[in-house]
């Protein structure tokens, strides 16, 4: 299987996010309040079908033992964030669901229990489990 890794650099108003299947390394951290959300995630979400329809047995294989983590280490997201935020779980839980061992991190800050619980809410609308990450921000860099 052959893909591009996929990287938008980190702004004031949009997250980082990172694909990049050769270094095993899938995650979105920042602030997400684009101006325009449709056109800001639309080539991620172009990405993760591409990424879907081109899973094969040898990646299912490979990943087995060692899940496929996609990290999610918002800072912040704002409303219209959110429903592109929950497209990309659908497709991640799909790419799952047909075969390829996936585990997703939701990261907050230990004294943002909003950011957990906005978590748990997505968790259960995908019926996808989570692993909750704590962090205390104040002391640790993504």
């Amino acid at each position: 299987m052959i893909m591009k890794p996929f990287i938008i650099e980190e702004t004031a108003a949009t997250p980082r996010i990172v694909f990049d299947l050769d270094e095993n390394k899938f995650e979105l951290k920042g602030c997400s309040r684009p101006e325009d959300v449709r056109d800001f995630y639309a080539p991620v979400i172009k990405w993760l079908n591409n990424f879907k329809d081109s899973v094969d047995d040898d990646l299912r294989n490979d990943h087995k033992e060692q899940p496929i983590v996609f990290k999610f280490k918002f800072d912040y997201f704002n409303s219209s964030s959110a429903k592109f935020i929950l497209d990309i779980l659908v497709l991640i839980n799909r790419v799952h669901t047909e075969g390829l061992n996936i585990r997703i991190d939701w990261y907050f800050d230990e004294s943002d229990d909003d950011m957990k619980e906005v978590g748990e809410e997505l968790s259960e609308v995908v019926d996808f489990p989570f692993e909750y990450v704590v962090e205390d921000r104040n002391l640790s860099t993504f």
